[in-house]
């Protein structure tokens, strides 16, 4: 009996001393802590606490169910080394408070060449937040947000502050309030990223020389807004469904020296809205089955429109407060074509109009006054209204193309169909009710 209960009493003991030892396996921060400099940590199929703190380089590996989850009061995962590597597991619950000073996420990273890959992340205010850090690589993440009902009380899928060379690429963003947005982040590239059900797509602010390349944006408030942002490309895009009211595809405001090329822009309320922006040139596009396929405001100067497909929107082009005398519709001797809306004759068979086009429509005053107009533009008596205006009062030319192309034959069909059958299987895919949402050039539900 003495011999048990000093047993007992050394068992006790030994527990109470060495307490990290009998929990390291179910205590991930002390199991990370334990690591040396460059060590590998493979985690188990199962649930670890999070809010969890990486001071050192390591790796850390998942499988199929492996979960940090945080305690819904800070950061799950902050980085606060370099060279860190995260792969193959799922991250939730961060805190979701607003009004703190500091930005929470289900990984936060405030340090340089990382890789986060093959990560999910539900249930935190922002995905991923990188906080002046530069040259890492995020790929194959899903983030999942809370939705359209609840994008003011949350924060972004991807954030960038002060952060610098990173690359971001085939990313899943849904529901979160802007997909990507970056603040003052430059010369970051972004491939092949999908983002849905969010405010903005894609957001900059104050962000230079970034490559933006085949990303998808579909049904959200807007697929990208560039504000304050110059010398950016953003080529092989597509804009498809965007929608609601005063929605774009693409947005630029008081953006410069940014080249806009060989993107999709289909089925938006306006393809491209352009204001106080400057020397941007658009060309290779694709606008098509937009309610206006671009809006240009008289406060923007000096773009250059060339070679793009420009046909079968509700509106192909409108000029608003202004005349918009300094823009360009043709580059080179190339202007644009504008489908079937506007015939034209090719006789050398150069591929250039004989005769440029000239568009004229009252509709800019009706659109500049009265917000709530662009509701309408489907409207069976929106060809009366014009027809009535263009007898009642000058018209003002919307935009005149020197140069007009002459439609390639069989390509632009092959385009539109191509492009239709992207926009059903991404809408079928969301399973939405948005089919309802009202589409094509005479106003027919789909």
């Amino acid at each position: 009996m003495k011999k048990l209960l000093l047993f007992l009493f050394i068992f006790s003991i030994t527990i109470l001393v060495f307490p990290e030892k009998s929990s390291a396996a179910e205590n991930l921060q002390a199991m990370i802590d334990s690591l040396e400099e460059g060590a590998v940590l493979q985690l188990e199929n199962k649930t670890y606490e999070g809010n969890i703190v990486i001071n050192k380089s390591i790796t850390l590996i998942g499988t199929i169910n492996t979960v940090i989850k945080g305690n819904g009061t800070a950061n799950v995962i902050s980085i606060k080394a370099p060279n860190v590597t995260i792969k193959r597991l799922s991250v939730t619950n961060s805190s979701m408070d607003r009004n703190s000073a500091e930005e929470y996420a289900g990984i936060k990273i405030h340090t340089n060449g990382n890789v986060i890959e093959n990560v999910k992340i539900t249930d935190s205010f922002h995905g991923i937040y990188l906080s002046q850090a530069h040259e890492n690589k995020i790929s194959h993440v899903e983030i999942k947000g809370m939705g359209k009902g609840e994008i003011a009380t949350q924060g972004n899928g991807i954030h960038i502050y002060y952060s610098n060379q990173n690359l971001l690429t085939h990313n899943t963003i849904e529901g979160t309030r802007d997909g990507m947005f970056f603040d003052y982040g430059n010369k970051n590239e972004s491939y092949q990223n999908s983002i849905s059900n969010t405010r903005y797509g894609l957001h900059y602010m104050y962000s230079d020389e970034n490559l933006f390349k085949k990303n998808t944006f579909t049904m959200n408030t807007g697929g990208a807004a560039v504000m304050n942002s110059n010398y950016l490309v953003l080529e092989d895009n597509h804009f498809i469904v965007n929608y609601g009211n005063q929605s774009f595809g693409l947005l630029l405001l008081q953006a410069n020296d940014n080249q806009i090329k060989n993107n999709t822009f289909y089925m938006n309320q306006r393809g491209m809205y352009i204001d106080q922006a400057t020397r941007n040139r658009f060309e290779g596009n694709k606008i098509s089955q937009n309610q206006i396929g671009i809006e240009l405001w008289a406060s923007s100067n000096e773009q250059i429109f060339s070679k793009n497909l420009i046909t079968e929107n509700t509106i192909p082009a409108v000029t608003i407060g202004g005349s918009g005398e300094n823009n360009f519709w043709s580059y080179n001797g190339k202007g644009n074509d504008w489908g079937s809306s506007f015939p034209l004759t090719d006789l050398n068979q150069d591929g250039i109009g004989d005769f440029p086009i000239t568009y004229r429509s009252s509709l800019y005053q009706l659109l500049e006054d009265h917000e709530l107009s662009y509701l309408f533009l489907k409207s069976p008596v929106l060809p009366i209204y014009e027809k009535m205006n263009a007898v009642l009062m000058d018209e003002k030319v919307m935009f005149d193309d020197p140069h007009p192309l002459a439609a390639a034959k069989g390509n632009n069909h092959l385009i539109l169909i191509a492009t239709v059958g992207l926009a059903a299987v991404l809408i079928l895919l969301k399973g939405r009710h948005l089919l309802c949402i009202t589409f094509g050039r005479n106003g027919r539900k789909t």
